[in-house]
């Protein structure tokens, strides 16, 4: 059977145009950049538990997010936490420091999208994960998840694009 040159060359480059996508997909690492659609103000509003959740992310710089988080319960913050999402040579790490700990736990990031993020720290007590997907412009659903007692269970938290300040 005889191919014809053309053919040949468009195989050819079909062919190592195809193994140098992989090549650089397997290559590819995430920067802090590319975690941008997480800056912004969101909140989770609770009316029949009258709770707001809400966490504010500034848009990277220097290698890092900053963010904070706060919970409020009818009228009186009960929880908040430092975040931080840091760019370093093992990779990128989303730190917590919630009001009930005295430590910071760094969470690695495992995977990652145009439109996910997901951290994992397996040794830390709940959550073991911590998951970030974007929504529409106006929305970031987080979800936290782990074992707790044995028994696997998470949270789900949609949050809408809410005013800064």
């Amino acid at each position: 059977m005889k191919i014809d040159l053309p053919l040949k060359g468009f195989l050819t480059v079909v062919i190592t145009a195809l193994l140098t996508a992989t090549a650089l997909s397997q290559d590819a690492k995430p920067k802090i950049d590319d975690l941008q659609w997480m800056a912004g103000c969101w909140e989770l509003s609770v009316p029949q538990r009258n709770m707001t959740i809400a966490e504010h992310w500034m848009k990277p710089a220097g290698g890092t997010l900053i963010g904070m988080g706060r919970t409020v319960v009818g009228g009186k913050t009960v929880s908040w936490e430092a975040l931080r999402v840091v760019a370093g040579d093992a990779g990128i790490d989303y730190i917590a420091k919630p009001s009930s700990s005295k430590e910071e736990t760094a969470f690695r990031l495992v995977k990652w999208s145009a439109t996910e993020a997901i951290f994992e720290n397996p040794e830390h007590d709940f959550p073991q994960r911590i998951i970030y997907r974007k929504g529409s412009s106006e929305e970031l659903f987080a979800r936290i998840e782990g074992n707790r007692n044995g028994k696997v269970s998470g949270m789900d938290i949609p949050m809408k694009r809410a005013a800064c300040g």
